[in-house]
């Protein structure tokens, strides 16, 4: 049975005085000889929906004689990111979507409104064929999200069939027929999405057994087995797990929860780019929850999967902002500033802590929908601060993570407390060790002394991601306004590292 990887966050007292702590060292102690889990590589996936303009336009567009194709520029920037899987068609899209209007010439397909998202008319030239070609030009693996909540068990088995049927049957027939010969080998498949809201409103009893139903006829193909990705609960629903693993847990290989940071209310979640001090310490304090509830819902867990076979995945998380201002509603376009970078960070140190259970993730959402790794307007592009943050963590990808132990101190701000500092480290297959620290005080640096048991370093290198201002972000005019830079404050001290960590930063360094 795995155990769960050991890291310590320390908190120091609350008698310590701001100013005190900005000049205080703070230790780091890493312990390679501890590490037990791996990193998956699957929490660092991506999201993308039938909404907005995440695919039409942001990555599916018509050229200039009117035919549709990928926009290559963001292709190659998402790919840049060893993107390991891409969740598809949604979200509370994949509950409404039947997929057989997805297939055959582009011309003859029907159209569909978007009730879910802005009521829009889509002409359905993005489908199944089309997403498995970005699947390939971004060398990733798919996810894909059956419909429960207005679709059948017959449906969503023949569209199982359509995808991963090797040899001659009716779906894989007319694959072929559709210009497809081999079948695509899809592992991940959801089982409906947020069945207890807009994918259905059921009870967990009731989608449990529903769950049983559909799962029974997602069939072996060949060497391909379904890896059943079973609706889990929103935020700290912990009945929903209790009822799911209960009734239904030895047919579910995931559970899905979903949880979001939002600095204000559900429905007034608060600006992207307008806030203060007071909604930056809010919205880390709102993120940092994640790491509680994810323990709890893994004790559940436990009781019915004591081995831990079960993954416990965070299907849809990161920061839901207001709209930008002019946006079309319920399009779910937000900017994305350095504190959504941060909030990343300190979402990836968590997952990190909890290995053994954590075992998939995917941000919500890739391009121009919530906290994107991408924009767009018209022929242009920019990269968002947060694409960054998983720029610095790719190192992190199947990585053993190393327990440590971390005197992060603490950050206030009228009445509100959170540690200041968050980190993480792991050893890749080469045998380096990478760390990353991220300091949420937007006033003050740090001082830390990092320390390897066992491990003598050679030297250290590190880039930086910061800004002058807590909302500094990337414009279509001024794209550059937050993006990494070389970082020199970190120097190797005999067995330790000296690390002189900026306020609001990201700091990933690399041993030698």
């Amino acid at each position: 049975m795995l155990k769960k990887t050991a890291i310590t966050v320390l908190m120091l007292g609350c008698l310590t005085s701001a100013a005190t702590l900005g000049q205080t060292p703070h230790s780091l102690t890493i312990d390679p000889a501890a590490a037990r889990d791996t990193i998956s590589r699957h929490i660092y996936g991506q999201f993308m929906e039938h909404l907005g303009r995440g695919i039409y336009e942001g990555l599916w567009q018509k050229d200039a004689a009117g035919n549709y194709q990928f926009r290559q520029e963001v292709v190659a920037a998402l790919k840049n990111l060893n993107i390991p899987n891409v969740r598809w068609p949604g979200g509370c899209f994949a509950d409404y979507y039947f997929w057989k209007d997805g297939i055959g010439p582009r011309e003859q397909r029907p159209t569909i409104v978007n009730n879910m998202w802005g009521g829009v008319t889509e002409d359905n030239s993005f489908g199944t064929h089309e997403y498995f070609q970005l699947i390939e030009l971004l060398g990733t693996e798919p996810m894909v999200v059956g419909n429960v909540g207005s679709g059948s068990v017959h449906e969503m088995a023949e569209w199982w069939e359509y995808i991963n049927h090797p040899g001659k049957s009716p779906m894989a027939d007319q694959r072929r027929q559709n210009g497809r010969e081999q079948p695509w080998n899809v592992r991940y498949w959801g089982v409906g999405n947020e069945s207890w809201g807009c994918g259905g409103n059921m009870t967990p009893e009731f989608y449990a057994n529903e769950y049983k139903r559909y799962a029974t006829y997602l069939q072996n193909y060949g060497n391909i087995r379904p890896i059943r990705i079973a609706t889990g609960p929103s935020d700290s629903n912990y009945v929903w797990t209790e009822g799911v693993m209960r009734d239904a847990g030895r047919m579910i290989d995931v559970l899905d929860m979903h949880y979001y940071t939002v600095t204000g209310d559900w429905g007034r979640w608060g600006s992207g780019t307008q806030f203060a001090e007071r909604e930056w310490i809010t919205s880390f304090r709102k993120a940092l929850r994640i790491d509680t509830i994810i323990s709890r819902h893994s004790a559940i867990m436990d009781k019915y999967d004591p081995r831990k076979r079960v993954a416990l995945m965070i299907g849809e998380w990161g920061m839901w902002h207001d709209m930008e201002p002019g946006s079309t509603p319920g399009f779910l376009y937000q900017q994305n500033t350095l504190r959504d970078a941060l909030i990343a960070s300190v979402h990836f140190d968590i997952f990190h802590r909890h290995a053994d259970r954590v075992r998939m993730a995917n941000i919500a959402q890739m391009v121009n929908v919530l906290q994107a790794m991408v924009l767009t307007e018209g022929p242009r592009m920019l990269l968002t601060p947060t694409y960054h943050v998983f720029d610095f963590y790719k190192v992190h990808q199947g990585a053993l993570a190393l327990p440590l132990t971390l005197e992060a101190g603490t950050y206030q701000f009228e009445g509100t407390t959170v540690p200041a500092l968050s980190a993480t480290a792991s050893r890749d297959r080469q045998g380096r060790i990478h760390i990353a620290l991220t300091n949420i005080d937007p006033n003050l640096a740090s001082t830390v002394n990092i320390t390897i048991n066992g491990v003598r370093p050679a030297g250290v290198s590190g880039r930086i991601l910061t800004a002058a201002q807590m909302n500094a972000h990337n414009t279509f005019d001024q794209p550059d306004n937050v993006v990494p830079k070389e970082f020199t404050g970190a120097r190797v001290s005999g067995e330790s590292i000296r690390v002189e960590l900026p306020a609001k930063s990201i700091v990933a360094l690399e041993l030698r």
